[in-house]
């Protein structure tokens, strides 16, 4: 009888064995996907945005004191003592230039809500003292850089420019000299 007991035990810790490993399987395949789909989000930046990032969630405007929510594509501003969603701008702000205002860059949750902090600690960006690089531009100059690289690369014929490096006897032993 204890043989059988025996028996039954183990083949219950074999099932518990497996259900651990599974699970701990799947867990860990979950969150590697989860760190997969936080990395990077280059692509839904707008093009005013500063380049440089490889992940944004919002920028602070502080010329305006209004936020830009990246995933949603929306700006968020204070209208009539609330926080308000539009994907565009407001007619107040219809003469700013976001390719010329500063932007900070924000990817804590919410952060409209430290909205007195941020104009605090951002208001020496106001009124364009400083400038960024925005992605329009840096790309530009990335593909210039690209093309001038390789303008300067290019020979004027197709001949092969590369130096002769025989030696002057086997030169001329094909010459048939």
């Amino acid at each position: 009888m204890s043989f059988e007991l025996l028996l039954a035990n183990t083949h219950i810790m074999k099932r518990i064995i497996l259900a651990v490993v599974f699970g701990v399987a799947s867990l860990s395949s979950i969150s590697t996907k989860a760190q997969v789909s936080l990395s990077i989000n280059i692509g839904s930046q707008p093009q005013w945005g500063p380049s440089g990032y490889n992940h944004v969630d919002y920028y602070y405007l502080p010329d305006i004191e209004a936020y830009y929510h990246v995933p949603d594509k929306q700006y968020i501003y204070m209208e009539n003592g609330r926080w308000t969603r539009a994907n565009v701008l407001p007619s107040r702000y219809r003469n700013y230039d976001l390719y010329k205002g500063y932007k900070v860059v924000m990817n804590n949750p919410k952060p409209y809500l430290s909205h007195r902090n941020n104009v605090k600690q951002y208001s020496r960006y106001k009124g364009g003292r400083t400038t960024q690089l925005v992605i329009r531009d840096s790309r530009k100059s990335n593909d210039r850089n690209y093309k001038n690289n390789n303008d300067k690369n290019k020979k004027s014929n197709d001949r092969d420019q590369r130096p002769d490096r025989r030696s002057s006897d086997t030169r001329t032993a094909r010459r048939g000299k």
